[in-house]
């Protein structure tokens, strides 16, 4: 059996809504090497009671996964994050946002077999497809960016094109690269990067599946701040990319919401 575990990181606030299908995800996977972080910014609605409630719940249930929770005040979602990083045992490290779930019990079966089979040493990341789903988490679509056969951190050139919630990365490398809390809204592209590269420089694998292992509640922060997320990510992309690919990317961007205003978001 393989012995590869995985921290699952749940950041919430006030996140009643839609935090208990998130739960239930986690503890019906049928993986048995689980961590699960929940880093809460002292929710101040009926979060808590709720992951109270799973907390007891799972630990009768005897899965061999592991809740820990914290709740204290946070700068944010991405300072939670890094807290979260620090605290993290698992192998690989995974985001799992309030209303984000599983695509099935299986799927940290199936992405621990993707890492075994390169070789768990060897791997620095591991990624999978992703659909989206409204609040009440029937499928709507698959995500507009589907993950390249071979991600690299130059595919991020042309956008998020893996899900941040689709991204286990080795524990190890992820604690080591804090997200940058100058970003408020794309903080977890550049985190991406920073982790793709990474891994080129000690020559460890990213790995990939076309096979939907998250999906993904529609509506998140940056699709919210629209626009003040696409300057955030021309900063950044000129600071992975350089100037001229920058504005490139960017111009075709534009041209492609101006053509395509319903089908196309960045």
């Amino acid at each position: 059996m393989s012995t590869i575990s995985f921290t699952i990181i749940t950041c919430t606030y006030n996140a009643e809504a839609t935090i208990g299908r998130t739960l239930q995800s986690v503890m019906s996977q049928q993986w048995h090497a689980v961590e699960h972080l929940i880093v809460d910014g002292r929710s101040t609605d009926g979060t808590m009671t709720l992951v109270e409630e799973y907390r007891r719940e799972n630990a009768a249930r005897d899965n061999g996964h592991r809740v820990t929770v914290v709740s204290e005040p946070d700068k944010g979602l991405y300072d939670a994050m890094n807290k979260a990083l620090l605290m993290a045992t698992g192998d690989f490290v995974e985001f799992l946002n309030a209303g984000d779930t599983f695509a099935d019990s299986t799927s940290l079966t199936t992405m621990a077999g993707l890492i075994d089979r390169q070789g768990s040493p060897n791997v620095g990341i591991a990624y999978a497809d992703t659909a989206i789903v409204d609040d009440a988490g029937a499928v709507l679509r698959l995500r507009r960016h589907q993950p390249p056969v071979h991600a690299t951190w130059r595919s991020f050139l042309g956008g998020m094109k893996i899900c941040h919630q689709a991204f286990f990365a080795r524990r190890d490398l992820a604690s080591q690269t804090p997200y940058d809390l100058s970003f408020r809204f794309s903080a977890d592209y550049d985190w991406c990067i920073r982790l793709m590269k990474l891994c080129d420089d000690r020559s460890l694998a990213i790995v990939g599946t076309p096979q939907v292992a998250i999906h993904y509640l529609d509506g998140g922060m940056t699709n919210r701040n629209h626009r003040a997320s696409l300057q955030e990510r021309f900063r950044l992309m000129k600071r992975h990319y350089g100037a001229l690919a920058a504005i490139g990317a960017h111009l075709w961007f534009v041209v492609r919401a101006a053509l395509f205003p319903k089908k196309w978001r960045y």
